[in-house]
């Protein structure tokens, strides 16, 4: 996974915005979307994500195969499989399929996939803002989990990532 947020660990404003986001980024840092982007087979994201960026066309994963998860899928688009499976299923799924690492992206999304056990890598990036409220980074997740820092990067933005792998 790869996901920004407020400080305060929001990952949108209360009325679903991402301006503080953008606000927050200085051209030419590179908080490494690209590096890691490259890395990835596929992309794995709720339908609240997929809302959002559903209006660019194309949309940016080059040719990488996207699993909307929902239960209310929206009208058929190339690339884009809609589903409704538990991130197991998903995994087992994707096994078959040969995908070896699958970018997992939305709050509601990460947190299951989290209490899976089935997210082994992660990359936070904290914005230099204070939200107050706004949709929580991680939902409640059971079971708790053990992780590494294995990096930390800060920017002249006040932008820092940090990078974590799991323990198991």
């Amino acid at each position: 996974m790869f996901i920004a947020s407020s400080i305060d660990g929001y990952i949108a404003t209360a009325d679903d915005r991402l301006d503080f986001l953008d606000e927050s980024v200085v051209e030419g840092e590179d908080y490494g979307y690209d590096s890691f982007i490259g890395d990835v087979d596929a992309l794995a994201m709720g339908r609240g994500t997929y809302d959002f960026i559903s209006h660019l066309d194309p949309l940016p994963f080059g040719d990488r195969p996207v699993f909307v998860f929902t239960s209310h899928p929206p009208a058929p688009r190339g690339g884009v499989e809609f589903v409704q499976l538990t991130p197991v299923e998903a995994v087992t799924l994707w096994e078959e399929q040969g995908l070896q690492h699958v970018y997992v992206d939305g709050g509601q999304l990460i947190s299951a996939f989290l209490a899976a056990g089935l997210i082994d890598d992660m990359l936070l990036t904290t914005a230099p803002v204070l939200l107050g409220k706004g949709r929580p980074l991680f939902n409640p997740i059971e079971p708790s989990s053990k992780w590494t820092l294995e990096e930390v990067q800060q920017f002249p933005s006040g932008m820092v990532n940090r990078r974590y792998t799991r323990i198991r």
